[in-house]
């Protein structure tokens, strides 16, 4: 993965300022994690990384040549299933990417088995539990062989059972290569998954700095206000 550069990034919808002049560069390697209350912007400034949206201000830029295009994927809090299998779900992903037809049942299924859903490949994927969809949705973009991944509160609305098999999954895909840039609001979660924190407090980068250091002695007054307000989810 290339570095990916935000300078003076901002974005407003009717007005109001969701991003607020936001420069940072997020390097290969290191689990970023985009770390804030809710109505932060976190998902907002995820979208716009990932090229969903525009900035109405500033440049977003991938720093160095892409070669015809970076190869990333994006999961989503609530994951979209197709009306058809688990496994034609992950197959469907690797034929909009151009993947070539004889490796993509093969690497489907190595995805699923790595996800631990292959005994359910052939099972309607609307049929599976919410936690079974978002790991279909992991296997899908992780089927993509992607540089970088971005996930988007992807345990948002799991329980803390599946909430476990979704971090060990992430944590697969990142030992696999694969930047991960993920938004939480979960400290616990960002302590577990986080190797740096970006964080953002009513549109703005507040703070950034790595795990350890951000919730050991944090610099901003509203990462110290959060993370003490915060506190039991740890």
């Amino acid at each position: 993965m290339l570095p990916l550069l935000l300078q003076e990034v901002s974005f407003a919808v009717n007005g109001r300022t969701i991003i607020d002049r936001i420069s940072v560069e997020i390097a290969a390697g290191p689990r970023t994690i985009i770390l804030g209350p809710n109505g932060a912007g976190k998902s907002v400034l995820m979208r716009l990384c990932h090229g969903l949206l525009k900035p109405t201000a500033g440049v977003i830029a991938w720093r160095g040549p892409t070669n015809g295009g970076l190869r990333q994927a994006m999961v989503f809090q609530r994951p979209v299933m197709l009306r058809r299998s688990a496994l034609a779900n992950v197959i469907y992903g690797m034929r909009l990417a151009a993947i070539a037809p004889r490796e993509r049942e093969l690497r489907a299924r190595d995805v699923l088995e790595a996800v631990g859903l292959s005994h359910l490949a052939e099972r309607p994927a609307r049929m599976l539990s919410g936690g079974e969809q978002q790991r279909v949705a992991l296997a899908r973009a992780w089927a993509l062989n992607p540089e970088v991944l971005f996930l988007d509160e992807p345990t948002a609305n799991l329980d803390p059972g599946a909430t476990r098999d979704i971090e060990s999954i992430v944590a697969q895909i990142h030992a696999s290569g694969t930047k991960i840039i993920m938004t939480t609001h979960n400290l616990g979660q960002a302590r577990r998954l986080g190797d740096e924190i970006l964080f953002l407090y009513q549109g703005r980068l507040a703070e950034r700095a790595l795990v350890d250091r951000f919730f050991r002695q944090p610099v901003s007054p509203e990462a110290a206000s959060f993370i003490r307000d915060e506190l039991p989810q740890i």
